[in-house]
């Protein structure tokens, strides 16, 4: 899916306010970052849990099981997930933890806490960020991840994102990664497209691998 907002505009925004990352920009070049389709932030954010500190490979897997198991029963929704028995939803490979945070999704979810795509679409990225972290398991990055990756919003940097900040350090030459909030009191120069300047970041990191 296209995303919202001028990546042109932002790409000429993040070079005249930085030149160190527009050297890398222009070295890695065309900004390609696409937003994934998000109907229902439900289920979205029960995969996000189920991906959770898993290789991407287990974890579709157990997403895969978990998902036929709601199939037999006539569809995935809150109400069906709180009406499975928790041997079944351990039984698709959810840890017990995993278990308990899809419980309580499914709880918020239904009580109005998580909202509707629609709704989401209305609040600005603190609000979402207030609402989502919530739910057991859910963190800030994983709501940011979605702010980015399915909301197209432009002005997120997850300053605890490994990958953004082994970024940072290699654009910079650093000898250690940057702590959170140097990472933050840097990035105010990238407002209001901080999206952009962490997907780049991200690139660098795959740049000094290849």
């Amino acid at each position: 899916m296209p995303l919202p907002y001028d990546t042109d505009a932002a790409l000429r925004t993040l070079k005249q306010a930085d030149p160190v990352l527009g050297g890398w920009i222009d070295r890695i070049g065309p900004f390609t970052m696409e937003m994934r389709d998000l109907q229902n932030p439900f289920e979205a954010l029960l995969r996000a849990i189920v991906y959770q500190q898993l290789s991407g490979k287990a974890a579709a897997t157990i997403h895969g099981r978990l998902l036929a198991r709601f199939d037999e029963v006539g569809g995935l929704d809150p109400e069906a997930l709180l009406a499975m028995p928790d041997e079944n939803l351990r039984g698709a490979g959810l840890s017990r933890a995993k278990t308990a945070a899809a419980q309580d999704l499914a709880a918020k979810t239904l009580d109005g806490t998580v909202p509707n795509r629609a709704t989401l679409e209305t609040l600005d990225d603190d609000a979402i960020l207030k609402r989502l972290t919530q739910v057991r398991g859910i963190g800030p990055w994983t709501v940011q991840m979605l702010l980015m990756f399915n909301l197209g919003r432009p002005d997120v940097l997850p300053t605890t994102d490994l990958g953004v900040q082994r970024g940072f350090q290699l654009a910079h030459g650093l000898d250690e990664l940057p702590k959170p909030r140097e990472l933050a009191a840097y990035g105010e120069r990238w407002r209001p497209y901080r999206s952009v300047a962490s997907w780049y970041l991200w690139r660098v990191v795959d740049a000094r691998r290849a």
